[in-house]
């Protein structure tokens, strides 16, 4: 019962860069701005989803801006790329602030952001410490909020932009012993319904993305469950990809992940026993 990567959002332990040191990184790594090449911020790129969905931008000629916790991780993923690397603490205080200004310093625009990064806890709500709780939802939830409030402007001023959340099924349909990590993404999903609403007309899109459970393992232990099979972060990314390109407010990892959710409002009854058998 401890705390875990979330999918591809965690970015393993790692130096942890503090205060206003990004934006001179951002300078070792490439030219102080690029406007030629449409650009996208991803956090959580580490490894997992966030690697993967760097790697499929940067597939289509996208300027990446990779954030995690770990410099070598992410320069990695960044490995026969352009890419300029942005290590830093989401949850640490600030740190979405200075994030966002050394991604606007380094190339003068960003044109989609991928909002990955996150952690999870799995066991009895119960038993869960209240430094935890804080933890979750430090980088869940209200990191995430920050990060894209500090974006936000820039795209608006520019008339165009994507801001992609990365959900959870839990997020939808709630999942037994996630109870916070299921809230925390709950509380994205609605931020991006109200963000949306808020957006229209401005050229600037909010999609939010629910991927199955992903890789081996479960918040906090392996993943032991025949039914539903892990998907891979490829699947994902891809996803990710189709969803920015083709303008789409929600995308689900694999498709028949909308399934729960539309059983959960059609039939309530009948999803209540689904989830008591299933969790």
């Amino acid at each position: 019962m401890t705390l875990t990567g979330s999918g591809s959002a965690y970015d393993p332990p790692g130096p942890t860069p503090r205060g206003p040191a990004a934006p001179s990184r951002v300078r070792e790594h490439g030219p102080a701005r690029r406007l030629d090449r449409r650009v996208v911020l991803v956090t959580g790129a580490s490894s997992g989803i966030g690697a993967a969905t760097a790697r499929r931008f940067a597939m289509d000629g996208w300027q990446l801006l990779l954030n995690g916790r770990d410099r070598r991780c992410l320069e990695q993923t960044a490995s026969g790329t352009s890419a300029l690397v942005l290590p830093a603490d989401l949850a640490a205080p600030g740190g979405p602030r200075l994030l966002a200004q050394s991604a606007l310093h380094a190339t003068g625009r960003i044109d989609a952001l991928v909002a990955g990064a996150g952690i999870g806890w799995t066991g009895p709500f119960a038993a869960m410490p209240h430094t935890d709780i804080d933890r979750v939802l430090a980088l869940d939830l209200n990191a995430t909020l920050h990060l894209v409030r500090e974006v936000l402007p820039s795209m608006i001023a520019a008339g165009r932009g994507r801001v992609v959340l990365l959900g959870s099924v839990g997020g939808r349909v709630g999942v037994r012993e996630e109870a916070v990590h299921s809230a925390a993404k709950a509380g994205l999903a609605a931020f991006a319904d109200a963000l949306r609403q808020e957006l229209r007309g401005t050229g600037v899109g909010v999609t939010f993305v629910v991927p199955g459970r992903v890789g081996p393992t479960r918040r906090g232990g392996p993943y032991d469950r025949a039914i539903p099979r892990p998907v891979s972060p490829g699947c994902v990314a891809r996803e990710v990809w189709e969803a920015v390109r083709q303008d789409r407010d929600e995308a689900y990892a694999p498709a028949w992940r909308t399934l729960p959710a539309r059983i959960r409002t059609l039939a309530p009854a009948l999803y209540r026993r689904m989830l008591n058998h299933f969790g």
